[in-house]
């Protein structure tokens, strides 16, 4: 959230990162300042900072991350000729315009603000200009998945993060409840007032890989992103395993190169 940071500070902890683990860093930078007023007064740079200066931002945080000039007077320690790559978030069409212009890749947060994706994909593919990190347009988006053995279990488990979800909407966050019949519901039901607001999967592993390949049939994405707020740390790692299980063994391909969700970073490394 570079609103609440000094684009110096950004390239230097993420300088030390990559120089602890080369190759294996990437660096998300959004717009919002993801937090409430209180926090942001406590962050203090969010005080003066005006969120519409978010572009000029990430060229600053870029130029210390690329090779030092001659006469360059402030240099990231460590950062500089580092190249840490980059992705922007957005959960507008704000963001894409951003990504598009610099030819960065782009991450949506489709888990829970997708009003504007195919707005957001649409403007970020037809805009998109190549860049030294990224030649084609190369999109991520955030979805939440529940897996379980069965459809039944994965409903049960996902009324926490329902609980949760709901108590932050209402301005109550709270941490992770256990999960509860009381909030136990089926997602496709019209009545849910959670159901527009953030994608999900939930269900076995044929139902689960059911709604992934739909999903990423109907955006084209080249990279899912995935989150499961389960209560349970076995049931949760139990989950994670069926969607990578799903993404690897999935033949809806982008662009001819690999299954869909297969770890592909757009700055080539390995």
């Amino acid at each position: 959230m570079l609103p609440n940071h000094a684009p110096l500070q950004v390239a230097e902890q993420f300088g030390t990162l990559e120089s602890l683990f080369p190759g294996r860093i990437d660096l998300g930078l959004g717009r919002a300042p993801g937090t409430d007023r209180s926090a942001a007064m406590a962050l203090r740079r969010t005080l003066n900072a005006d969120p519409d200066n978010f572009p000029n931002d990430v060229l600053e945080v870029m130029e210390f991350l690329a090779d030092p000039q001659p006469g360059q007077p402030v240099q990231a320690v460590p950062g500089a000729g580092l190249r840490v790559p980059i992705w922007i978030l957005g959960s507008s069409t704000f963001g894409a315009q951003v990504a598009a212009a610099l030819g960065l890749p782009f991450v949506f947060a489709s888990h829970f603000a997708p009003a504007m994706l195919f707005d957001a994909i649409g403007i970020y593919r037809e805009r998109f200009t190549p860049s030294a990190q990224l030649p084609a347009p190369y999109v991520m988006l955030g979805v939440n998945v529940v897996a379980a053995d069965t459809d039944d279990e994965a409903r049960f488990l996902a009324s926490s993060g329902r609980q949760s979800f709901a108590s932050l909407r209402s301005g109550h966050p709270i941490q992770l409840p256990p999960p509860s019949k009381e909030w136990e519901r089926d997602l496709s039901d019209p009545a849910d007032p959670l159901r527009r607001s953030r994608v999900s999967f939930v269900g076995s592993p044929g139902t689960v890989s059911a709604q992934m390949r739909d999903f990423v049939e109907r955006t084209q994405a080249d990279e899912l992103i995935v989150v499961s707020h389960i209560y349970d740390q076995s049931a949760r790692l139990r989950s994670y395993e069926i969607a990578a299980a799903t993404m690897t063994e999935s033949s809806v391909l982008r662009g001819g190169e690999a299954p869909v969700g297969q770890a592909r970073s757009p700055s080539a490394r390995s």
